[in-house]
């Protein structure tokens, strides 16, 4: 059941930020989310995220965004924790491939959000491959 959560999660962050669909992309993000790991910066919260896809789909920098690798970490019935590989490519033909640790929720309208991301080190990715 929850990869078939997760699954249509990613499905969906990926299709509205490929369409540059900013406010249903924003829907999918917690207003408490916190991302970690960005480089040259602590914590990103929603306003930072939210700031940025604004100016990425204000310029159509995003060509297309998909997932692969889904590993469950942890569940419950309200969250569920999970690794993934994202990979964006922008419109320019760079592209950027991370290993995110995703943290989702179903919030009071039942809706599943991202609460929190860290993206993870090379180094950790690598290990993951090689026990997966």
């Amino acid at each position: 059941m929850s990869n078939e959560i997760v699954n249509t999660f990613l499905q969906n962050m990926a299709d509205t930020a490929t369409a540059m669909e900013l406010d249903a992309h924003l829907n999918l993000i917690s207003k408490d989310v916190q991302l970690l790991g960005f480089p040259g910066f602590d914590v990103i919260n929603f306003n930072d995220w939210a700031t940025q896809c604004k100016r990425e789909f204000a310029e159509g920098f995003i060509k297309d965004v998909s997932y692969e690798g889904l590993k469950i970490i942890t569940q419950t019935e309200k969250r569920i924790m999970f690794k993934t590989i994202e990979l964006v490519e922008a419109t320019d033909g760079t592209k950027n491939i991370m290993g995110i640790e995703v943290v989702i929720e179903q919030e009071q309208d039942n809706q599943w959000r991202i609460t929190r991301e860290r993206i993870l080190p090379v180094d950790e990715v690598k290990q993951d491959k090689s026990t997966s």
